[in-house]
């Protein structure tokens, strides 16, 4: 053992034990709260008779702040807990230019000062000085402080891994964060959740996590190459940096499904932050129309569009997903306005009141919804009649104007005012609505046309910031919706090569243009799956910007079977070598919900313990999982099994994104089966009969 792991050693057991006598001292305070709280408790029970109410109300506010300062110190001990476990990640050594004397830094998830002495024992990896274990290699390296920029030289760079109160390796790192570790973090079995990934931060990633600047920051990622976890962690540290004007419940996430919420959700609290509120883009649209119209969800909607492959239902979607959809839609509010009012002449006391006058405060006040409006322009023309003549009118008179005012608003329906939109623009054969319901493409943009008419309530207008994640599955239109209910600065992500539905989806620079002030960063590196599983779905769908990373494992195999009882048992083969295996999570991803509910019951029957995944699942588990690529984009799984690849299910471009999808959820293993002839899509050469 040398004698930098012996110091390092000693130094993480002073750590442990300072961190159990700040633990100790905590535990007793909180004890002496307790007894405080007795006290007066048992005090205004004896003494409530001659206690008066002035004296009661200071005793129970006294009350209230000892278990305050209770809360706060069982909080502090939860964290110290937390902390105990693996204290610090990270350990450098800097120099600053203006002193002589070298000062060593040790970087956890969270903070930790001795109560007594005050000596800083582990950073906050947000703290701005920590941006020097992400950013620098060993030599001259700068970070910014509250007082400017600290210039210096980093004279060493150490990682560790601690678990469980003991250090497992220590080794010195001369750049970023060695592979090394990297490696060996990616290719552990995965947990029921995303993981915090504060130990290996990548130069580019903390760049993007750090920003404090973009009002709109919209982050393009190859599947892999962990947005999400960078978009979660930037929250982390936003909440860091401004804790004094920003919360948890100030921010929103917009998520795919509630599956993926629930499986994101515990990264915050692994980072010392309450978990934030989450919320699907049906759920938001329902709040905004009140629940008054039926609507498909975009699951049916994609459902639907797997099982009939139905070519007109693709060119409307198509059609409202472009972007001179979106400026349509603004022509027509356009028009609504010029035909909503029409403006007459009204005497009252024998004196005229020109229809101009009604028209000029109609148009002042387009700001109000239309029901705000019609009572705010018959008051607003009462007022100016009054002082232009110098009189007060009767009740009976004042409603006059009010009911002319009313008169000249020509109304209609909401719905019937979308209805009518596609007549305008010419091609009414794009509003077909299903059973009194409408289609998931016309729920935004009838939205977002009552938005430009009628107004709406905003229920968000306390949010400060949003998070849009799955980006590439929103329309422009979809875009200006939000843009209208969220002032506030937004983190956007995804991957524009993993829509689910291509006929409706967004590339960043049609979401550059409807979110003006946008800056866009791109994360082309993938982490996720082995060297030998990205290989074979970049060719299922080619990115020549994607790097991926040099971890190896089994290459895909590729099973051809003949009839389904065959796929059938080749599955339940791969279950039992998975079983037998330290992996603790496997996905089999069907491409329709149909045949993900056929297959899950017959592995039921099979005596298989797997769990299916639907439309209103809420939570995301290991062990086996059926489901489809749909449900399953964003989360990863040791292995995956694709139940049936041939060329007869997978056939479509919009096929071949969810084959690409299913591939790259595979994290260490992936195996694809197909019933039959191979899908095109599939890399021939690796197909064994």
């Amino acid at each position: 053992m040398t004698t930098d792991t012996d110091q390092e050693i000693r130094r993480l057991n002073d750590c442990l034990g300072r961190i159990d006598a700040n633990l100790g001292e905590i535990g007793l305070r909180v004890q002496d709260y307790q007894r405080d709280i007795q006290a007066a408790h048992d005090h205004m029970w004896e003494a409530r008779r001659d206690m008066d109410h002035l004296d009661k109300v200071a005793m129970r506010q006294s009350i209230d702040q000892m278990m305050r300062s209770s809360d706060v110190l069982r909080a502090q001990a939860i964290k110290l807990e937390k902390l105990r476990k693996s204290p610090y990640f990270g350990r450098f050594d800097f120099r600053r230019s203006d002193r002589n004397e070298t000062a060593a830094f040790y970087i956890g998830i969270h903070d930790f000062r001795d109560e007594d002495t005050q000596q800083p024992w582990v950073y906050d990896w947000r703290a701005p000085v920590s941006s020097l274990f992400y950013d620098f290699e060993t030599g001259p390296a700068q970070y910014d402080a509250p007082s400017g920029t600290i210039p210096g030289d980093l004279v060493l760079k150490r990682q560790f891994r601690i678990r469980d109160s003991t250090m497992d390796f220590m080794l010195d790192v001369s750049v970023n964060i060695v592979d090394d570790v990297l490696q060996d973090e990616l290719s552990r079995a995965s947990d029921e959740g995303m993981k915090n990934i504060v130990a290996t931060i990548q130069r580019d990633q903390n760049a993007i996590i750090r920003d404090a600047e973009a009002h709109t920051l919209i982050i393009q990622g190859v599947a892999g190459s962990g947005k999400t976890s960078i978009a979660l962690h930037r929250i982390a540290f936003l909440l860091y940096r401004f804790k004094d004007t920003i919360s948890a419940a100030d921010i929103l996430i917009i998520s795919p499904n509630r599956v993926f919420a629930d499986y994101i959700g515990n990264v915050l609290p692994e980072l010392g932050e309450e978990t934030v509120p989450e919320i699907g883009m049906e759920t938001l649209a329902a709040q905004i129309l009140g629940g008054k119209i039926r609507f498909q969800t975009f699951f049916e909607q994609t459902a639907l569009l797997l099982e009939t492959d139905d070519a007109d239902m693709k060119e409307r979607i198509r059609a409202k997903a472009a972007p001179e959809f979106l400026r349509q839609i603004g022509s027509y509010a356009q028009h609504l306005e010029k035909i909503a009012f029409q403006p007459r002449d009204v005497v009252v006391r024998k004196r005229p009141l020109p229809g101009f006058v009604f028209e000029t405060t109609w148009g002042r006040l387009k700001h109000l919804n239309t029901a705000e409006r019609i009572v705010a322009v018959g008051n607003a023309v009462i007022d100016q009649f009054e002082a232009q003549y110098g009189i007060e009118l009767r009740k009976e008179e004042r409603a006059v104007i009010r009911n002319a005012a009313r008169g000249m608003v020509h109304r209609t329906t909401l719905r019937n005012a979308y209805k009518d939109f596609f007549n305008w623009i010419g091609q009414p054969e794009l509003f077909k609505p299903a059973g009194g319901k409408l289609e998931y493409a016309d729920v935004f943009p009838l939205i977002y046309l009552q938005m430009l008419t009628e107004g709406v309530e905003n229920p968000y207008a306390e949010v400060k910031h949003l998070l849009v994640d799955e980006m590439q599955d929103y329309t422009p239109v979809q875009y200006a919706v939000l843009a209208r209910l969220f002032k506030c600065r937004k983190t956007i992500l995804g991957d524009a090569t993993q829509s689910v539905n291509p006929y409706s989806a967004s590339t960043p620079e049609r979401i550059e243009q409807v979110l003006e002030g946008a800056w866009r960063v791109t994360l082309n590196k993938s982490y996720r799956s082995t060297w030998e599983i990205m290989q074979f779905a970049l060719k299922i769908s080619p990115n020549p910007d994607l790097i991926a990373m040099e971890r190896h494992g089994p290459e895909p195999q590729v099973q051809v079977v003949k009839t389904p009882r065959d796929a059938l048992a080749q599955i339940c083969n791969e279950m039992a070598d998975f079983r037998a295996s330290e992996h603790t999570s496997l996905a089999v991803l069907a491409k329709t919900q149909g045949q993900a509910k056929r297959l899950h019951k017959q592995l039921t029957e099979a005596g298989v313990d797997a769990r299916l995944l639907e439309e209103g699942s809420t939570g995301f588990s290991g062990g086996v999982l059926v489901c489809t690529p749909h449900l399953a984009k964003g989360l990863e799984f040791d292995r995956v099994i694709i139940p049936d690849a041939s060329a007869k299910t997978f056939a479509t471009e919009m096929d071949r994104n969810l084959l690409y999808v299913a591939c790259t959820r595979a994290m260490h293993q992936l195996c694809v089966i197909t019933v039959g002839e191979p899908s095109g899509f599939l890399p021939q050469a690796t197909a064994e009969r």
